[in-house]
């Protein structure tokens, strides 16, 4: 008896500091989100491995997650990309991937983010890590982090104490923590940055609302920007031929057993856009990727309907502008015989 009621005492205390918990964060304005984790991209990584020709891999950083929506290209298409994207990425870790690693001869479309695509071949470097870590999980999961991550998306979706944002916003314990400033220990000096996107069980994702309506939340994620940009004008340049020699060899492979590939270049905005005209022309780099690689390309400047949008943080199209973005885009390709090897609507 005495058992029983230890018991039930104990599981009261947990449902009330659990409650109590998630009503506070609640009440902070957060809400449920996904986590746009490993295991996440792995899903559709895996789904790769029974795409046929006619299928189409998004990849490359943030501006293709944000600025091309899955619902506008099957709207036009008849058929929905897979989602490989990968946030502050370069694509050439999962480029690499799918070419030496699958027999996918289907239709890959690469965002070229200059200062991304062109930065590094480095395995210690972030934009290099990032994605070959994605890879590597995929490569090596095991069922029992196949099952912890289906188990964990009922969680996920309905409690926001579980919320992984890895920003300012993320409210897990561990991230919690990491957040204290203990004595004299050193403190990240980069601005905080706030998450400012929604994505979906299949990596779908939307901009928040938020960064729209609310200029104050923009330009704290603009000064994260700015905090990069003076770290790249101090750090190692652009290592073009290296990442253009990676990128081609790749390219080369995947043309030959009939694959397709398609290079855009989403939008940006403001002091960022300033930034990438001066530290990586478009002529030197753009144009001249473009050239070697002899595929079809897309600059978001070469068209009018393009050139008046605006990046709220000065780096990605809201969702009403991604959706719209996305359509044009997709018309301009097909227009262009871009698509014409796919059984498109």
């Amino acid at each position: 008896m005495q058992l029983k009621q230890s018991l039930i005492i104990a599981l009261t205390i947990f449902v009330v500091a659990i409650s109590s918990w998630e009503f506070y964060w609640r009440s902070q304005g957060l809400c449920p989100t996904l986590d746009d984790n490993e295991a996440l991209w792995a899903v559709q990584r895996g789904r790769v491995e029974k795409a046929t020709n006619n299928d189409i891999l998004l990849m490359g950083s943030s501006r293709v997650l944000f600025d091309m929506q899955l619902n506008e290209w099957e709207a036009e298409t008849g058929i929905r990309p897979i989602q490989l994207a990968s946030v502050g990425s370069s694509p050439l870790p999962i480029f690499h991937d799918v070419v030496n690693n699958t027999s996918f001869n289907g239709t890959i479309v690469v965002g070229v983010t200059p200062g991304l695509f062109f930065s590094t071949t480095s395995p210690e470097a972030q934009p290099w890590q990032w994605p070959q870590s994605k890879v590597d999980y995929y490569k090596k999961r095991t069922y029992a982090q196949i099952a912890n991550h289906y188990l964990s998306l009922p969680l996920q979706k309905n409690f926001v104490f579980l919320s992984d944002d890895q920003g300012i916003d993320g409210i897990k314990l561990k991230e919690l923590v990491g957040k204290i400033n203990v004595g004299n220990r050193v403190v990240d000096p980069m601005p905080p940055f706030h998450e400012f996107g929604e994505i979906e069980l299949d990596r779908n994702l939307k901009m928040k609302p938020i960064t729209v309506t609310d200029t104050a939340y923009a330009n704290s994620i603009i000064k994260v920007w700015q905090f990069f940009m003076k770290g790249a004008a101090s750090g190692p340049p652009p290592d073009k031929a290296g990442t253009m020699a990676f990128f081609l060899k790749d390219l080369e492979i995947f043309k030959a057993r009939g694959g397709h590939v398609i290079l855009v270049r989403c939008p940006s905005s403001g002091g960022l856009r300033q930034g990438e005209n001066m530290g990586l022309p478009r002529a030197e780099f753009w144009d001249d990727l473009v050239k070697q690689a002899q595929v079809k390309s897309y600059h978001f400047e070469d068209y009018d309907q393009f050139k008046d949008l605006y990046c709220p943080e000065w780096s990605h199209l809201s969702s009403k502008d991604a959706q719209y973005f996305t359509t044009e885009l997709v018309k301009i390709m097909k227009a262009d015989g871009a698509l014409t090897n796919l059984k498109t609507n």
